[in-house]
């Protein structure tokens, strides 16, 4: 295969060779950029002026810092290039840099003629194949210039020393396949003038309109699979919380509630209610839809169940949060474990409105909102 007349498809794998060395990255041969770190370009860098081309290159797998890709919005978290003590901007390969000007770009009323396009890739952990995420821009639709690229703080080091990192918001837009023509064109520096660029993306260059690749799961009702974590890094996260609260499971009360707040953020007032006889614990509170003084208030009730990750959740449980919501009100399931496969079934069949949080939703919150596994030790000692 000539990876050098391959059409990008999202999704589909690209294969290097299979030498056991840096020569198997299939990326120089597929896009023209080097075999470097995650960060790599056409053009020069770090003014947006002069780049023709970004690559984002990601493992998804750092626990430090997880990039995530989001499929159902669209929406892909990328964290920079300053993973040691230095200042924020001072990188090697000035990607922290590229990432200011970016978003910067993506602010400013005036940079509507030229920006380079921005390529997302995975690894697969079969040699240095990848896989192609999408055609991505920067920013998302609801987010403001101080929401969509973040200094974060994070400490390393026996010495506990801190520095600065970006996080930074991309959009996944829809453009199911960039065609080898195009990338031809942005090679000779015929970007946006290129017959061959796709319509969502000048859309968002000449009027920063947003249109993600949105990607419903199909599947609604979640196995008992698909609601534990399977990987290392994942069980020994769940591990940490459930050893924590295992004889303390009213404690667990309070855990569960901040767990809710870092997945929903609008969540207002909280309020724990008093034990009940079955050793359980609500918390009743209060979540904001809209912005403003044009915003409204929703009622919820939140149940927390700090079970075995082999124990999961059934109807009898279930149907004690059902029964305590109200008119208008909806219910939060956080547990460290599952929701049965006749509980969850149960909950979709007659549309309940029911956030269910389960061990795996727990560990993405954690890996997304928190950081290392030591931060999220932090994190829980605070509670």
């Amino acid at each position: 295969m000539d990876l050098s007349r391959e059409d990008l498809v999202v999704d589909r794998v690209y294969s290097g060779s299979r030498n056991g060395n840096a020569s198997d990255d299939p990326l120089p041969s597929l896009l023209g950029v080097d075999n470097g770190a995650g960060f790599r370009h056409l053009g020069k860098r770090p003014g947006i002026e002069t780049l023709k081309l970004l690559v984002l290159k990601t493992n998804l797998n750092d626990p430090d810092w997880p990039d995530h890709l989001n499929t159902e919005t669209g929406l892909f978290i990328y964290y920079g290039d300053n993973k040691s003590v230095r200042e924020i901007h001072d990188t090697p390969r000035q990607g922290n840099l590229i990432l200011r000007n970016l978003f910067d770009a993506r602010h400013r009323t005036d940079c509507f003629g030229h920006f380079p396009p921005i390529l997302l890739f995975s690894g697969t952990g079969e040699y240095r194949d990848v896989r192609f995420l999408g055609l991505a821009v920067p920013g998302a639709q609801n987010l403001g210039p101080d929401d969509d690229l973040v200094a974060i703080w994070r400490s390393t080091g026996t010495e506990n020393l801190r520095f600065q990192n970006y996080r930074a918001t991309f959009t996944v837009l829809d453009v199911p396949v960039v065609k080898r023509e195009w990338i031809d064109d942005i090679q000779k520096g015929d970007t946006s003038t290129s017959m061959h660029a796709p319509g969502v993306w000048l859309d968002w260059v000449k009027n920063r309109k947003f249109t993600p690749l949105y990607s419903p799961h199909t599947i609604e009702i979640r196995s008992k699979e698909q609601q534990l974590p399977r990987d290392k890094d994942g069980l020994k996260l769940l591990s940490l919380v459930y050893e924590k609260y295992k004889d303390r499971p009213v404690d667990f009360e309070t855990c569960a509630v901040e767990i809710a707040r870092l997945s929903m953020p609008d969540i207002g007032d909280c309020e724990i209610t008093r034990p009940w006889r079955d050793g359980g614990r609500d918390a009743i509170g209060r979540y904001r839809i809209g912005i403003g003084p044009g915003s409204i208030e929703v009622e919820f009730a939140l149940e927390a169940k700090c079970y075995k990750p082999d124990s999961g959740v059934g109807v009898k449980e279930l149907s004690r949060l059902l029964s305590r919501l109200r008119y208008r009100q909806f219910g939060i399931l956080v547990t460290t474990s599952y929701l049965s496969a006749q509980a969850y079934c149960e909950l979709k069949e007659d549309k309940h409105p029911v956030v269910v949080i389960s061990a795996i939703d727990i560990i993405d919150i954690f890996k997304e909102r928190i950081g290392s596994f030591e931060a999220v030790t932090r994190w829980l000692e605070s509670m």
